[in-house]
């Protein structure tokens, strides 16, 4: 359910490509900064939101989602479960189509919060995974 391939496919084919990473920094370390390098590989636009507001892979960071000063269609959520339902709820405020969140990150009551306000979701999931598939 929280990966249904025909979501994961819309999202990954079918909406825009400006893909907000929250949690990305230039820490290679962290899962965020690869999985950040395949979407861009695949033609997405990554914008970082990072307290820091680096610039990542050449694109400008911004703290929160609402400093993005345009707007985001896929909001690619790299934070725990605790802190990942407040961030759906901001996607959802700032006009995002859609919130992937990442492997081992699962919030029910998010996902519900997230589906009934009509935005497109994936929880648990990882996009780097999934997009290889899906685009060639």
């Amino acid at each position: 359910m929280y990966g249904d391939p025909a979501t994961i496919r819309t999202i990954l084919t079918e909406l825009g490509d400006t893909w907000a990473v929250v949690g990305l920094s230039n820490n290679r370390d962290r899962a965020a900064y690869g999985v950040a390098q395949v979407l861009q590989r695949f033609g997405k636009r990554v914008i970082p939101v990072h307290p820091k507001a680096e610039t990542v892979h050449g694109e400008q960071g911004y703290p929160s989602l609402e400093a993005i000063p345009f707007p985001v269609d896929v909001v690619d959520v790299f934070v725990n479960s605790a802190l990942a339902g407040p961030v759906a709820d901001q996607a959802a405020a700032a006009g995002a189509q859609a919130v992937w969140f990442q492997l081992g990150v699962v919030d029910e009551a998010a996902y519900e919060r997230t589906r009934a306000a009509g935005l497109h979701m994936v929880m648990d999931r990882c996009p780097a995974i999934e997009i290889p598939a899906l685009v060639r």
